[in-house]
């Protein structure tokens, strides 16, 4: 003998919703999102420098990323390299690709004649188009007078 939960006829249509599916779907999407977004950030986090007038500049996939830590380490893309080796370094990425770009992303808190370096080895290497990467210091109150 079998019992109904729903009190009519085997053949009645539930009116209730299943959310389960749309849970289990929400749930994959946020384990997607929380793996993928840490990988978007292109070379080695740091913190950068606020500028006022910050403005986002499309990059191409090809720009080389210049990172240059706290402890002042430098990575070019995920690689650390050796301040004697830099100059060295930046000209075989050039030769590689004579038409990149390289995006400096120094940290705020460091001294600046490590940047200078930088910008010396990718000048001796023969880049013409050198920038620096900031954080928009005005963004967050941009966004609130659009919202209104």
């Amino acid at each position: 003998m079998a019992f109904g939960a729903g009190g009519g006829s085997p053949d009645e249509v539930k009116g209730d919703i299943n959310v389960t599916p749309l849970v289990d779907v929400c749930l994959v999407l946020l384990i997607i999102f929380m793996v993928v977004t840490p990988m978007l950030q292109s070379g080695v986090d740091v913190a950068l420098p606020q500028g006022a007038h910050s403005e986002k500049k499309p990059g191409k996939e090809s720009d080389l990323i210049v990172s240059i830590k706290v402890d002042g380490t430098v990575f070019i893309g995920q690689d650390w390299i050796p301040d004697r080796d830099l100059p060295r370094y930046m000209k075989a990425e050039h030769d590689k690709n004579a038409g990149r770009n390289v995006m400096v992303k120094a940290d705020k808190r460091i001294n600046f004649g490590k940047v200078r370096m930088v910008m010396k080895a990718a000048n001796d290497a023969d880049f013409t188009a050198v920038s620096f990467l900031t954080e928009n210091q005005m963004a967050g109150k941009q966004i609130a007078q659009q919202t209104k």
